[in-house]
């Protein structure tokens, strides 16, 4: 049977999914809260650039991969205006149920559905735009997702993700420290949750850094790829071109 990483753990392919679900089942309720504290509020600063780079319009279909509590689903929804359409996804129910309801909240109802980035349910060349923020490296097949994420873009559109990557070197031990000391206890503290917020640290450090996500984009079928390092490259935002 085939194998991958959970974390810093090998399991089974077929159990990573299952783990991951569970991690985010517990989490969600605290999800926006802790991402605020974990990254100082950088997260919306990040996420804003993301939006920024993406260029959606008018018109346009935009799909949102691991779109959790929805922030970038609220971000694209008046930029495509009434003739576009922004359809928020996401693998975990319980994140979707909290970004739905945020969604619902800011007077705002998108098409939202329980999806498989591995498996999308969309026909070939849907959407002009596709993002996933923070959700790539839970995946358990990457190259499969990208494959699929490449399939129901329109040639000339844009995947764009915003993932952890390989900080600069000089912020290395301080930020080691700060994964596997601070964020952990917040964890604990804020969501009651240690073990969740360990295997985020330990998930990151198993992402592909920025160069070989560019590899595996490319591998993916997107023409063109390049990266954006952000916050020292705590950060990266890859933006791939379908041709």
């Amino acid at each position: 049977m085939s194998t991958t990483h959970f974390g810093f753990e090998t399991v089974d392919e077929g159990d990573k999914a299952r783990r991951v679900r569970g991690v985010f089942d517990s989490v969600a309720p605290k999800y926006d809260l802790m991402n605020d504290l974990m990254s100082a509020g950088l997260h919306r600063a990040w996420k804003a650039y993301t939006v920024m780079v993406a260029d959606v319009r008018p018109g346009m279909s935009v799909l949102d991969i691991a779109g959790g509590t929805g922030d970038l689903a609220m971000a694209f929804a008046p930029k495509v205006g009434p003739l576009g359409t922004v359809v928020h996804t996401d693998i975990n129910a319980a994140m979707l149920s909290e970004g739905r309801n945020r969604l619902l909240d800011a007077g705002l109802v998108l098409p939202t559905t329980v999806c498989d980035a591995e498996s999308l349910p969309f026909p070939d060349a849907r959407f002009d735009r596709i993002t996933v923020a923070f959700g790539l490296r839970n995946m358990t097949r990457k190259d499969r997702a990208l494959v699929e994420m490449n399939r129901v873009l329109k040639p000339g559109g844009k995947l764009l993700v915003l993932e952890f990557s390989k900080v600069a070197k000089p912020l290395e031990k301080l930020y080691d420290w700060y994964s596997f000391e601070v964020l952990p206890r917040l964890g604990r503290w804020v969501a009651q949750d240690e073990a969740s917020y360990r295997y985020l640290a330990e998930s990151i450090r198993m992402h592909p850094d920025q160069e070989a996500l560019k590899t595996l984009m490319q591998q993916g079928g997107f023409g063109h790829v390049d990266y954006h390092n952000l916050t020292g490259g705590m950060v990266a935002l890859h933006v791939g071109i379908k041709c």
